[in-house]
C-alpha cells in the first residue's frame, strides 16, 4: 500500500509501494492532485495551480534534502500507462477515463548511480508491465528519515516561496 507522507491543498506526496528508482540512484516519490481525474485538463484552474506548486516544491525538496542528489537532477514523469495494461487489475481491456489516474512520478537522478537502468546522462529504462514487480523488488525506497526531511523541506518551500 502506498504511504501518504503529506496531504495539503495541492494533493498528496506518496512513497509508492512499487519503487521504480532506488534511493541510492536518487529516490522516487509520487505527487497526486487533490482530485482524482484521468487527465490533468480535468482539474479546476485552482486545483491545477495548487498541484503544480506541490509538484515543484516536492522536487526542490528532494534536491535540497537527499544526499544522493548532490549535483544531481530530477525527472518528472506523468504516466498511468500500467493501470491500462490488460494484465492489470481488473484484468482485461480498460476504459481510460475510468482506470487512469493523474499522478506525477518524481525520480531523483544521482550522478553516482550504479544501476544500469538509471545511468547518469541516459534516459531511465523501465520494464514491461509483466516484469515490473520482479524488476522493482530489487529497489529500496527512501528511508523514513529521508521522507521526513523531504516533507519538512516541501512544507517550508510551499509556505515560504509559494505562499501556500
Amino acid at each position: 500500500m502506498p504511504r501518504i507522507l503529506y496531504t495539503g491543498p495541492g494533493g498528496t506526496i506518496v512513497l509508492p509501494d512499487k519503487v521504480l528508482c532506488d534511493r541510492a540512484s536518487g529516490g522516487h516519490l509520487i505527487v497526486n492532485p487533490s482530485q482524482e481525474v484521468w487527465e490533468r485538463s480535468e482539474l479546476s484552474p485552482v486545483d491545477l495551480v495548487q498541484w503544480s506548486y506541490l509538484v515543484a516544491a516536492t522536487g526542490r525538496a528532494m534536491l535540497n534534502a537527499l544526499p544522493a542528489l548532490v549535483d544531481g537532477c530530477l525527472n518528472y514523469w506523468e504516466a498511468g500507462n500500467w493501470a491500462l495494461n490488460d494484465r492489470a487489475n481488473p484484468e482485461g481491456p480498460k476504459r481510460v477515463q475510468t482506470h487512469r489516474r493523474v499522478h506525477m512520478h518524481i525520480f531523483g537522478r544521482s550522478r553516482k548511480s550504479t544501476d544500469s537502468d538509471w545511468r547518469w546522462g541516459e534516459s531511465p529504462r523501465f520494464p514491461d508491465f509483466a516484469e515490473s514487480d520482479v524488476w522493482a523488488s530489487r529497489l529500496r525506497p527512501l528511508t523514513d528519515d529521508e521522507c521526513t526531511k523531504v516533507v519538512n523541506e516541501a512544507n517550508s518551500i510551499l509556505s515560504g516561496y509559494y505562499g501556500v
